[in-house]
This record gives structure tokens, sequence and C-alpha cells, in this order.
């Protein structure tokens, strides 16, 4: 151990074997495991420092252990033995090590999981690698504040079955679904099922950054009102399938008078027209026809064929003449300022509509942002 020994004097190896001072311990052995950090050892070497540790392990004071873990607490120069010892000690000796050493094995992790303590928990849940079994036994066992600081950690393996066993253990626990929600991969069910538990502002997160197919969208609807969680409306102007988006729709009785109505008065139209010809079982071409061009009557036909209450026909019949006359006009149906021009202009219209509907689309027009020429006349005022 000629290249340690050289910066470890003579005075230093006195006070780490004589020294009754513990400072005194203390400091030689910070700069012993340093030296043994700092340098490469051959194999003899590396023999003669693991023999060291052991009894630096074994010392009285509990300042000398924890110098040896804090100094060497991501170094692979301790062997196994040791790291278990140091991870049976006092919380000051024990974390470090618990919380970076590579001498562990996943045996031994979970071994410390199923021991109960929740800052060792936490220690285990926030290292650099956290295998997926490690993972598991953590979802299951783990305390909140470890399991929470296990969801944040993107290094750990957390398989979608622990994702599952999160969300069942700790569905009322915002915080540890929040730091779930903001992982960066997140399988789509899981994405599904926090859409449903969590705060509107991490909603939108997930929403926005992770996919959610329409059958998603079709199975949260069926368990919320149309309002609430994950809007219909949004999805319908995304999608690439309309004809599947509403079948699958209404094979789920979500595709209701209610939906199109609101759908409309967003500006949805084509939704609305495939959502017509699903519930008339009329091919779409022809419903377009009946909407568009078949005089006053045809939009009657072909609603009164999807089985719409009468009571809202009127509503119908005013939205989508207010889509034909922003249609003559030059709008640009593709923007999120057509939507809320469209939603503006038929809610002046006062249509009669029920309540929550009318609720909703204030809701939204609250939401959606200002139109452009409305922007320049705010700015200019």
């Amino acid at each position: 151990m000629t290249a340690y020994r050289a910066r470890l004097t003579e005075f230093d190896i006195r006070r780490l074997i004589k020294s009754t001072d513990e400072d005194e311990r203390a400091a030689a052995t910070h700069k012993l495991c340093r030296n043994m950090e700092r340098v490469e050892l051959t194999p003899e070497d590396r023999e003669a420092a693991e023999k060291i540790l052991r009894v630096l392990a074994h010392d009285a004071a509990e300042l000398v252990r924890r110098a040896m873990a804090v100094t060497l607490k991501s170094s692979d120069l301790i062997p196994r033995d040791v790291a278990r010892r140091l991870a049976a000690d006092v919380d000051s000796v024990a974390l470090p090590i618990i919380g970076f050493s590579p001498a562990f094995s996943d045996e031994d992790l979970i071994e410390i999981v199923k021991a109960g303590s929740t800052t060792r928990q936490v220690a285990i849940a926030a290292r650099p690698r956290v295998s997926r079994d490690v993972c598991q036994v953590l979802a299951e066992t783990g305390s909140r504040e470890a399991v929470r600081t296990l969801a944040a950690n993107d290094n750990a393996d957390l398989a979608e079955d622990a994702m599952n066993v999160v969300v069942d253990r700790f569905a009322d626990a915002s915080e540890v679904l929040t730091a779930l929600s903001y992982r960066q991969v997140l399988p789509p069910d899981i994405t599904e099922r926090l859409v449903a538990h969590v705060s509107e502002t991490v909603r939108e997160h997930l929403i926005s950054r992770h996919a959610i197919a329409p059958e998603a969208a079709i199975r949260l609807s069926a368990h919320a009102r149309e309002r609430a969680t994950l809007d219909l409306v949004d999805q319908a102007a995304t999608t690439t399938d309309m004809a599947t988006f509403v079948s699958r729709l209404n094979g789920r009785r979500a595709l209701t008078p209610s939906l199109l109505l609101r759908a409309l008065a967003r500006g949805q139209l084509t939704f609305v027209e495939h959502g017509l010809a699903e519930l008339a079982q009329t091919p779409h071409a022809r419903t377009w026809l009946m909407v568009h061009d078949a005089g006053p009557l045809g939009l009657k036909a072909i609603y009164d064929r999807a089985g719409l209450p009468p009571r809202l026909f009127q509503a119908f019949r005013s939205g989508i003449d207010t889509w034909r006359a922003l249609q003559a006009e030059g709008a640009d149906f593709t923007a999120e300022t057509f939507r809320q021009r469209m939603l503006e202009r038929f809610l002046t219209q006062r249509p009669n509509v029920p309540r929550e509907d009318l609720a909703y689309l204030m809701e939204r027009l609250d939401r959606a942002p200002m139109p452009v020429d409305a922007q320049r006349a705010a700015n200019a005022a």
C-alpha cells in the first residue's frame, strides 16, 4: 500500500490506533479513507485496506465509524460484510452507506426495507439506482414518505405492477400521486388511473405530457360527469379516427345529447356529425348532407332519427347556424381562437340549454384564450 502510505504519516497511524481522542481518530480515519479512494490499489493493497476498514467498523466511537461511512459511502472499497455492519449501526453511520453503497445486494436492501424504519426506507428509495425487485417491496411495504421518494426517483426501476400498488395504497395521498405523475415515463394505464385522482394542475401535466388514448377518456367519463376529470370534447378535437372514437363512446353510453351540445358550442361540428350518424345508424356522408344541404328540415330529420330530446333541438339549430355564420366570415376552423369565438357567439344567443351545460360552457369560455383581435384591443387600451 505504498501509494497511500506515502500520504499517511506515522503520526496519522499512531493517532488512528492509539489515540484516546475521538476527534483525532475520526480525522485520521477520514484522511486514510480519502487516500484509499483516491489511489489505484493492487489486489494486495485492497485486501489490506479491507482489513483496516473492518477494524474501523468496530471502533467504539460513533464519530470514527461515521467518518468512514461518509467518506466511503459511494466507494466499492467497502466489503459487503462491513457495509451490512454499518447499515445496522445508528442512523448517523448507517444512512450514508444505505443511501449510496454499491456493496449491498438486492436481498440486503429488501431486508432493510422490511425492518420498517422510515428513514432507512427513504434512504434506499433515493439511491442512485433502485432495482425492480427492491422497488416492488418498497411499493408494497414502504412508508408514505419512502414511497413518495421512490416515485420521485426516475432512477428507480418502478414496474407497472409496482405503480398500481402505489396508486392502490396511496389513492388519498396527493403528495405520493403527484410525485408519481411527474415521472419521466408512465404506462398509459397508470396515467389514466392518476388522472382520476390528482389535482387539476397535475392532471393537465399528465394529459399534455403523457398521451391518453380515446378509450381511456371514455372509461374515465363512465365514472364521472362529462365536465369532470378529462374533457371528452377536447379529446374529440385531437382524434384522427372520428368514426371509431364516437363508436366507442356510444358503446359505453357516453355519446350523450349533453356531450354533443357541448362539442357543438365549442365548434366541433365534425364530431357532432359523426355522433348524429352513429346514433341514427346513418352513413356519415348522408348525415353531412342532412345537416348542411337538406334545407331546414334535414337537420330536424337526422336529429329525430338519432333519438335526441326535442327540448334541445333549438339549441342545436342555433349552434349550427352560428357555425355557418362564422364559416361565411372566413374563420379559421383549426384555431383555438375560432373555438372561443364560436362559444362566445353561441352563448350571446341565450340558447335554451340545461343549467349544468350552461355552467360548463361558461367555465370553458373563462378558460379559453382571448381571440387575437380582442387581445390587440386589450393591449391598445
